[in-house]
């Protein structure tokens, strides 16, 4: 692909369902603003997830953005990988992640090993280990956006079910709060102060135990280059614990950001890109 005045630019494919309907958020809106801005430094070209694997070759990067829940479409996802991996084309998430990227089961090896994270389990025999609840929440290990999710009295696997669904107990919190990274540099904070209301965010000025609690799951991670979000949720002692690792294709919230904050974003982005290329 040749930009207008001649001169090579890299060639970006960016993966986006923009019919995807998400509870309080535009994917769309996010994915069209991004991509008007990334065009500014890579030839750009939009595909639905589904169609991925097929039209990679011939870009030098693909950028893998608000593609909707791997669950939709797991055959589509995992064909997408293993040609990617096989052409070596770069692909933006970096493939080398080890937190939502490759299901939840993350969540039980960091509930085991003590970091601050929701107690997690996906055996029955380890469902002891969890602590009394007023009832507990079970949900796939490849699920997202609530998908599957249900809730329980009592903490339970159904039978043959291990290793395919996480327990946890149901926690008291009093909001909720995101960090979002560019590789593993800190970008800006957002939090719902109404838990009720998940996706009505609000800027968040992090304090320096805040940012090194975000720090201490982004160093954890195996990405080299890439896009993550660390998703928390403030208990009524004070404490973070973590609720998710988002490192497949988060969804940003721009819209509820201030300008400068997204200009920088945006610079920073663009650069992350350029490195994996270079």
């Amino acid at each position: 692909m040749i930009a207008s005045s001649g001169a090579p630019r890299p060639s970006v494919l960016f993966v986006t369902d923009l019919a995807y309907e998400a509870r309080g958020r535009r994917y769309c809106d996010e994915d069209i603003f991004l991509t008007s801005r990334l065009r500014e430094t890579f030839d750009v070209a939009l595909c639905h997830p589904r169609d991925a694997a097929s039209l990679l070759d011939g870009f030098d990067a693909v950028v893998v953005r608000n593609s909707g829940p791997v669950l939709h479409y797991q055959e589509a996802y995992d064909a997408f990988r293993t040609r990617a991996r096989e052409s070596g084309v770069r692909v933006y998430n970096t493939l080398d992640g080890r937190a939502d990227m490759a299901g939840k089961k993350y969540l039980v090896d960091l509930s085991r090993a003590g970091f601050p994270v929701i107690p997690t389990v996906d055996r029955a025999a380890d469902l002891g280990l969890l602590p009394r609840s007023a009832g507990y929440v079970v949900k796939p290990k490849l699920g997202a956006d609530s998908v599957g999710l249900r809730f329980t009295e009592e903490p339970e696997l159904p039978e043959g079910a291990d290793g395919t669904l996480l327990v946890q107990p149901r926690i008291d919190f009093r909001y909720e709060v995101s960090f979002y990274f560019v590789d593993h540099d800190f970008q800006y904070a957002l939090h719902a102060p109404r838990p009720e209301r998940r996706w009505v965010l609000e800027p968040y000025a992090p304090a320096s135990a805040d940012l090194d609690f975000a720090h201490r799951f982004v160093e954890w991670n195996t990405l080299t280059h890439g896009i993550q979000r660390v998703d928390a949720c403030r208990t009524p002692e004070g404490d973070l614990l973590l609720v998710e690792l988002e490192d497949l294709n988060p969804y940003l919230s721009l819209d509820r950001i201030p300008e400068e904050l997204r200009e920088a974003f945006v610079d920073r982005m663009k650069d992350s890109v350029r490195e994996l290329l270079a």
